[in-house]
């Protein structure tokens, strides 16, 4: 048989409870520092950021936190999602592996990131908040706030990063569609875009950059909150749907995995996909390789340093222990926005610390021809992002084909690539090209690490 086999999930089986990985570590989590003492923050000195849910959620041991039904009653739009057995792409590898792959790519903004948005802006709307500020890098996260301002009747004010702001013109025009207001970062309407601005006028942005400015937006304002769409421990557990779902499907496949992958920006659908497996391991259960998928030129887990840094390059936001490249890097234009990011959550760097985690890196172009090759086995173009995944995948199953075993491989297709076609365009034609970023640019940031102890 090659025909691709999908496992699906009645709407009873959407996870009631989100899973907090925190409660299985061996060591706790590492807390958050005031910039200006060191000293771990208390809950109350990040009110001014966030939403008393997530900050509860954020600093929670607890194993498992029950999920608001209204944010189920929204789940169920697009989730369960389902879990492919990839057996076209088997027969093009000629492999003995068994490939599996969870989409995410059927939710309303066509990735995993309305799994945390959803929630993000109901807990914002319990506490009263009018509108929220964030960033985004390819604009999966900023499309799925607006959808979720939407739907619970928010203002939405995107910080985008300007290369991806001028590649990627359909996500500002999804983003507008449901009411949010999307500006290029760096920009003119804050003091840190400003600041950017006259030091390099033709700046192409960074994460980093753009966090600064959604901060300085909610800092504001009394009633505005700040909302991100990955790295912090509250945004990780909203994604542990992902993998919950996974956990039971692969018993209607009668079939574990051996190997879990998934590309790593900032952490969020890597912790989504891998976190309930990893704690099922961590409880005695079967044990997993863990691989997280990063881009060659900003290669946050495989040339960063796990230290403590800042999150944004204006240094407004707390401090927190991560695998960072320096808070003031800035990566090259590559395509995949979504993963243009200085730091690694919190979390994921712990698990990577801690040996749970290996990583690899791939350049764009190698990216891009397994998402074609995927796409033509599987009828799924992926997004650039969800092509970090899909190549080292790809090579687990080539491996097994050297080897003879037959291991079965998971990966996350964390969102489609609909959005993405200029960038699939550019490789064909022959336009897209491997980008380097700048050694001594990284030395430097990493030697402007703050001085924390830890």
């Amino acid at each position: 048989m090659t025909d691709t086999v999908k496992y699906l999930l009645d709407e009873a089986d959407i996870p009631k409870q989100w899973y907090n990985i925190a409660a299985d570590l061996p060591e706790p989590p590492t807390p958050p520092l005031h910039p200006g003492t060191g000293q771990a923050l208390s809950p109350s000195e990040l009110e001014p950021l966030f939403s008393r849910g997530v900050i509860e959620q954020e600093i929670s041991t607890e194993r498992y936190i029950d999920i608001p039904e209204p944010v189920r009653d929204i789940y169920r739009q697009w989730r369960p999602s389902p879990l492919f057995r990839a057996r076209r792409l088997e027969q093009a590898l000629d492999t003995p592996a068994r490939i599996y792959y969870k989409y995410e790519g059927g939710s309303p903004a066509g990735s995993h990131k309305p799994n945390t948005a959803i929630a993000q802006a109901f807990y914002a709307r319990e506490d009263g908040v009018k509108r929220l500020a964030t960033e985004t890098g390819a604009g999966q996260w900023g499309s799925s706030l607006a959808l979720a301002g939407s739907m619970f009747g928010l203002e939405i004010d995107v910080y985008m990063v300007r290369v991806s702001f001028d590649q990627k013109p359909y996500r500002r025009a999804f983003m507008e569609s449901f009411g949010a207001n999307c500006f290029p970062s760096p920009s003119d309407r804050t003091n840190a875009g400003r600041t950017v601005l006259a030091e390099t006028p033709d700046s192409r942005g960074s994460l980093g950059i753009a966090i600064s400015e959604a901060v300085e937006c909610a800092m504001e304002r009394d009633d505005t909150k700040y909302a991100l769409g990955s790295v912090l421990n509250h945004v990780l557990l909203h994604q542990t749907v992902v993998g919950l779902e996974a956990l039971r499907q692969f018993e209607l496949a009668d079939d574990y995995p051996d190997t879990i992958i998934a590309c790593t920006g900032g952490g969020s659908n890597f912790g989504g996909i891998v976190f309930p497996f990893l704690g099922h391991q961590l409880r005695g259960g079967e044990a997993v390789d863990i691989v997280a998928v990063e881009p060659a030129n900003c290669p946050t887990l495989t040339r960063g340093k796990y230290a403590y840094d800042f999150g944004d390059t204006a240094h407004l936001t707390p401090l927190v222990k991560m695998h960072t490249l320096g808070s003031n890097f800035v990566p090259p234009g590559f395509h995949a926005g979504g993963l243009r990011y200085h730091g690694m959550a919190p979390l994921v760097s712990q698990c990577t610390d801690l040996g749970y985690v290996t990583a690899s890196a791939y350049d764009q172009k190698a990216c891009f021809e397994a998402g074609l090759e995927f796409a033509r086995a599987e009828g799924i173009l992926p997004a650039p992002e969800a092509n970090h995944a899909v190549v080292a995948a790809m090579e687990a199953a080539r491996a097994c084909k050297v080897s003879g075993e037959s291991r079965a491989i998971l990966f996350n297709l964390c969102g489609h690539g609909h959005f993405d076609m200029p960038a699939y365009m550019d490789y064909s034609a022959g336009r897209l090209h491997d980008q380097q970023y700048n050694e001594e640019d990284m030395a430097m940031a990493l030697a402007g690490l703050p001085s924390v102890a830890g």
